[in-house]
């Protein structure tokens, strides 16, 4: 394992400076063969995949990724594949932010941040599922240790899947770490996320923390509203300036088109479009509803993405780690169904049009 070196500040700024643009990132999945076996070919495609789509960044390791990477031996290698295929994919000018998932408890987050940072990782996503029961000056103390080694990128995980419920005290305490450039709020609720927004704000942190939606449930909705919070007599407005989620990993190049529009709409407070866009987010909202399994409790949220890219051909089967995570039933005829409703939403030609390129 590289030693860790010192973080200079203009490293934390540069990507402080890139997020704050607000990007389209993706969380990455993991490609496997039939029999479970790490598939390079369809790993690099869909690294390719997202890059053409026009994303501003790749996240690796994270949930989509499956966490028990780690348990088998291919965190390195799958970090190092997406790292490398974006360098030679990529055009040199492009600036891309390179986001890896950090878990466990402190040792072993620690080692995860220096390794992603020797391979050009420019941020750590934070899961702090390991730490479920220990008190909050804990949490903090851990945040602060592995924000010592890449710059840190908090992550409001939903309980459903292993997160915890986090006061806006706490939020407030992270957003206060000098090396906090960003926090993903996933927690699939509005009272969590108003929490966060409340956090930043009472830190003082509202121009140096960039806030980046994980909720997949309400994506064009926390990209449109501006959260308005009282402090010191005056109101503060907090806007959610991208998005780094699971939903992004399929559809992917609609999904950059419609971060643009959401942001221009912002940015012009356009009644008339705004109005358009929240009829967008139930219909978005719908189609997140099948491929992240909402009927069963988000139990074959992996494999619904992976059953995205299987049906366009990025993916050869939709396989996970553990033998029994899988489609539900009924989810294969949800996919159905919101592909009938909403396929203007999908991008199956600009894939089609690709594909044997990017499995070159």
């Amino acid at each position: 394992m590289p030693a860790a070196t010192p973080l200079a500040s203009a490293e934390v700024e540069r990507v402080r400076a890139l997020l704050r643009r607000g990007l389209a990132i993706p969380a990455h999945p993991l490609a496997l063969d039939a029999s479970r076996q790490f598939d390079e070919r369809r790993q690099r495609a869909l690294t390719r995949y997202y890059l053409d789509a026009g994303v501003g960044g790749l996240a690796v390791g994270v949930h989509t990724t499956q966490f028990a990477i780690r348990e088998v031996g291919l965190y390195e290698r799958v970090l190092r594949l997406a790292a490398e295929t974006a360098r030679d994919w990529a055009t040199p000018e492009r600036e891309l932010a390179m986001v890896a998932g950090v878990c466990g408890r402190t040792p072993q987050a620690l080692a995860e941040a220096t390794l992603a940072r020797s391979l050009g990782y420019q941020a750590g996503l934070l899961s702090l599922a390991a730490m479920k029961g220990e008190s909050e000056d804990a949490l903090i103390a851990h945040c602060e240790a592995v924000a010592e080694v890449i710059p840190l990128i908090g992550f409001y995980l939903q309980p459903a899947v292993g997160g915890m419920d986090l006061s806006a005290a706490f939020w407030a305490r992270f957003a206060a770490i000098p090396n906090v450039v960003a926090i993903k709020v996933a927690p699939f609720n509005r009272y969590r996320t108003l929490d966060v927004v409340r956090g930043v704000v009472a830190a003082r942190a509202e121009e140096r923390v960039t806030l980046y939606t994980g909720n997949d449930d309400h994506i064009v909705l926390d990209l449109i509203t501006p959260y308005a919070v009282l402090r010191d007599d005056r109101i503060v407005t907090v806007r959610f300036r991208g998005g780094l989620l699971g939903h992004w990993s399929v559809w992917t190049s609609g999904a950059v088109k419609m971060l643009a529009r959401c942001q221009a709409v912002a940015a012009a407070q356009d009644g008339a479009q705004r109005d358009a866009l929240l009829s967008l987010d139930g219909r978005v909202t719908d189609c997140n509803s099948a491929f992240f399994d909402v009927a069963n409790d988000f139990r074959g949220c992996i494999a619904g993405c992976h059953e995205v890219l299987r049906r366009q051909g990025l993916l050869e089967g939709i396989w996970c780690l553990d033998p029994e995570e899988g489609l539900s039933p009924g989810q294969s005829e949800a996919i159905d169904r919101v592909y009938a409703m909403h396929g203007d939403l999908a991008d199956d030609d600009f894939v089609a049009a690709n594909l044997v390129r990017w499995l070159a």
